[in-house]
């Protein structure tokens, strides 16, 4: 074994995280290359004519070539049962119950980084690495996850789930990195082409990116059971009927197919009667709102009162907030109004560019 130890890196087959397990080859790691097999792009039954990101053999074949070319193994790690398990029934369940859920985040808290530190067990790797652009550090015992150099790439807010077990034994080489660095590297290192690779943003079992589709598709009968419902106001007025409240989200504008005179957004989704509440733009202004399921990264807990930047969203600025306990749950006191505050979004909350908790939007 290397003075440096054993790591096991998750490889996608893209540029990121083929960079990542070739800096720490050459600083002196013994690398072990995995690639996880997360979803079928046959069983998607998807108009899309490619696989996206993790799920395609072109990646799997990228990720073992560079693996060869560099001298180090490279194994495929079928995850599917769990994943479908755990992601795709949450994000079907989510839905129904009128939440728009974040299946990269449930993926990688409760599938990715445990099939990870499984494997490196197996193996006998001390270390797990990826290529997110996020950084570690240890202090005052604990692992406390930061924003990566690059603020445009920073990967921090689908990382909040990670416990201390699983931060205790990552390694993310890409932190202290721009983009551009990163694909500069990946061009000295002789991949011009993957250099060039471009990006997918969708989720990896909806590679049309039409999530309604796929609800219609993984739910029997689901279009007879919630087409024809009200849309409100809300002052409860009845002002026409929607396509299922399941095919909406908070803030959505564009295809409510309604004509009130002027714009119009969905301001809240109730499962329970089948009613999606329309308002103008201001009724989307939020004072306030309480998470749950949380995971606490830089202290073990949160104090009252404290004073943190909340993320609502991947890429949303963050809001100067103050957090107090709620029970089980921490209110969240916004320092101006937010909107688009969606119930099933991961809220993450930084003092700085630390993380210091994350969760589950509550309401």
């Amino acid at each position: 074994m290397s003075k440096k130890g054993k790591v096991l890196v998750a490889m996608s087959g893209g540029i990121d995280s083929t960079v990542a397990a070739l800096m720490l080859h050459d600083q002196g790691f013994e690398v072990i290359g995995i690639t996880m097999k997360t979803w079928d792009y046959a069983t998607s039954n998807s108009h899309s004519k490619k696989e996206t990101g993790c799920c395609n053999v072109d990646s799997f074949n990228d990720a073992r070539q560079a693996a060869v070319e560099h001298g180090f193994p490279h194994y495929i790690l079928d995850i599917r049962s769990e994943f479908g398990d755990a992601v795709i029934e949450n994000f079907v369940e989510e839905y129904l119950a009128g939440r728009t859920p974040n299946p990269c985040v449930m993926c990688n808290t409760h599938i990715k980084w445990k099939a990870l530190l499984k494997k490196a067990d197996a193996l006998d790797c001390e270390f797990i690495a990826t290529g997110h652009y996020v950084n570690l550090r240890e202090e005052n015992e604990r692992m406390v996850l930061s924003k990566g150099l690059d603020e445009t790439k920073d990967q921090s807010y689908v990382l909040w789930g990670l416990d201390q077990e699983c931060l205790r034994r990552s390694i993310y080489p890409l932190g202290k990195f721009h983009k551009t660095a990163i694909r500069q590297m990946a061009f000295d290192y002789g991949y011009p082409e993957l250099a060039k690779k471009s990006e997918s943003y969708e989720i990896c079992f909806v590679p049309d990116n039409d999530y309604r589709n796929f609800l219609r598709k993984k739910v029997t009968g689901l279009e007879e059971l919630v087409d024809g419902g009200d849309y409100i106001l809300s002052d409860g007025t009845v002002v026409g009927k929607h396509k299922g409240y399941p095919f909406y989200t908070i803030g959505q504008r564009k295809g409510l197919d309604i004509a009130l005179g002027k714009p119009m957004f969905v301001t809240h989704i109730n499962a329970s009667n089948n009613t999606v509440t329309l308002g103008d733009e201001s009724e989307l202004d939020r004072l306030e709102m309480f998470v749950h399921k949380l995971n606490y990264v830089k202290y073990p807990a949160i104090s009252d009162n404290l004073n943190a930047s909340v993320k609502i969203r991947y890429k949303s600025q963050p809001i100067p907030s103050t957090l107090t306990n709620e029970h089980s749950a921490i209110k969240v006191s916004f320092n101006e109004a937010v909107k688009g505050v969606a119930p099933g979004q991961s809220a993450v909350f930084y003092e700085g560019d630390d993380v210091v908790a994350g969760g589950i939007i509550l309401r």
